[in-house]
């Protein structure tokens, strides 16, 4: 039985800041870190369930293709996908009344929509990236028990080696995508990379603003690195946390990233929303084909 301490249970019988209730939650997640994007992806469903919203977490449920699809708004960072993914994964193993873990496990199928920065001077603005890898500068996974059982320790301490990675930073660990998600996903018209998520927009992504950096030369390291044919396209905030948790609980996960700048060329776009309106459908139609 799980103390109340550790699973909040609100008055409703919703869960703790997500404030969904089992019934609610479809296999199919889509995670978006805009609370204003559910609304966008919303317009594409069917049969709308409900809408609740607490705080950043805003939450809906509906179909697309005749196929139950929820939509959850995460915020920005690794630390809100902790929330996030705990949560959705309680609501699909754990009997909220009991408080004891369900006898036969419920496995989600969360995909990430987001925007990312890109680091490869051939990733163009409006490309469509893929995680098939996620380096967690984060340091969340460390948190757990058996993080190494889902981390890619090779190409963690090639990483490391390269970059000379420094003492006083968290040890950054590496998760996979899921393959069966990739198949289902990964087209022509996508790119697979590997997406580092950085804890921070500015000094953890190499910008500097006031306050000058502790290793300025860290993200030539970065765009120079190479391990087994795989280089680092892109960085955004949240990946590395929902592959790592989802591998640990044992459901699949994938994101797909807009590059909406290319920190090489030093291009943006930021009138983006066209083809982010584009990426969404693409998403949707994959996912429930």
């Amino acid at each position: 039985m799980i103390k109340s301490s550790e699973l909040i249970i609100n008055a409703d019988g919703s869960i703790f800041h997500l404030h969904l209730k089992p019934e609610q939650i479809a296999d199919n997640i889509i995670l978006v870190g805009d609370p204003g994007r559910v609304e966008l992806i919303g317009k594409l469903l069917t049969e709308i369930e409900f809408q609740v919203q607490n705080r950043e977490f805003v939450s809906t449920t509906g179909k697309y293709n005749n196929q139950r699809v929820t939509i959850v708004s995460t915020g920005i960072g690794t630390d809100n996908i902790d929330i996030v993914v705990n949560e959705l994964d309680a609501l699909a193993n754990i009997n909220l009344v009991t408080r004891e873990i369900n006898p036969v496990h419920r496995k989600l199928n969360f995909i990430r929509i987001g925007t990312s920065g890109g680091l490869q001077d051939y990733l163009g603005v409006n490309s469509f990236v893929i995680s098939q890898k996620a380096i967690g500068f984060d340091g969340l996974l460390n948190f757990y028990a058996n993080r190494n059982s889902v981390s890619d320790l090779a190409f963690e301490e090639a990483f490391r080696k390269h970059t000379e990675w420094g003492k006083q930073l968290t040890s950054p660990y590496v998760v996979n995508c899921s393959e069966l998600l990739l198949k289902k996903m990964h087209r022509d018209d996508t790119i697979a990379g590997v997406t580092i998520s950085a804890p921070g927009f500015y000094g953890p992504q190499g910008r500097v603003l006031r306050l000058p950096l502790a290793d300025p030369d860290l993200n030539e390291k970065i765009e120079s690195f190479v391990f087994e044919g795989h280089k680092i396209t892109n960085f955004e905030m949240e990946c590395s946390a929902i592959y790592g948790l989802s591998k640990l609980l044992g459901h699949e996960a994938l994101t797909i990233c807009l590059i909406i700048a290319n920190r090489l060329k030093k291009e943006a776009n930021s009138d983006y929303h066209q083809s982010m309106e584009t990426l969404i459908k693409l998403v949707l139609d994959r996912l429930t084909s």
